[in-house]
């Protein structure tokens, strides 16, 4: 496993392109191409778009949104969290501590995280120390939530 480094994308027209290599491998609603194009300003350095690069090439990503403690239903006490999104990393890179990598650097920002596990994917999430909450129809609306908490942070009963 190596030791990558995650990079904060910036929105321009090289990252652009850099995704349209992820949306031929990944499920289309895991593609964050219709997002950047939708934020698109050049080089704006302040996006929710994070990755990995290996030899000038992306490929690894995740989307890291910041949401406003008012919309919290998952954490006691209520406080903003990053809501992680996305997560994809090119097949030939996959198993090689890419994604790992990504939700570390998320996990470093210090605040509770919330995330979705897709594709079969709960066994990485509960390996990243991620946990699954008990379904709220109301509050979950058919995702499947996993959250992790730093410390002094709890789950709402």
């Amino acid at each position: 496993m190596s030791n990558y480094q995650v990079e904060r994308l910036k929105i321009n027209y090289k990252t652009l392109e850099e995704f349209q290599k992820f949306r031929e491998y990944g499920l289309q609603e895991l593609s964050m191409l219709e997002d950047l194009q939708a934020n698109i300003i050049e080089n704006d350095s302040n996006s929710p778009f994070y990755g990995i690069y290996l030899d000038g090439n992306l490929i690894a990503r995740a989307s890291l949104y910041r949401i406003d403690a008012k919309y919290d239903r998952y954490f006691d006490p209520p406080q903003d969290y990053y809501e992680l999104w996305k997560l994809e990393v090119l097949p030939q890179y996959r198993h090689q501590g890419c994604g790992t990598a990504l939700v570390e650097h998320a996990k470093s920002l210090g605040l509770p995280i919330k995330t979705n596990a897709r594709c079969r994917s709960d066994e990485f999430w509960k390996k990243m120390g991620f946990v699954p909450v008990k379904y709220d129809p109301v509050r979950d609306r058919g995702e499947n939530p996993y959250v992790w908490t730093p410390p002094g942070v709890s789950l709402k009963e």
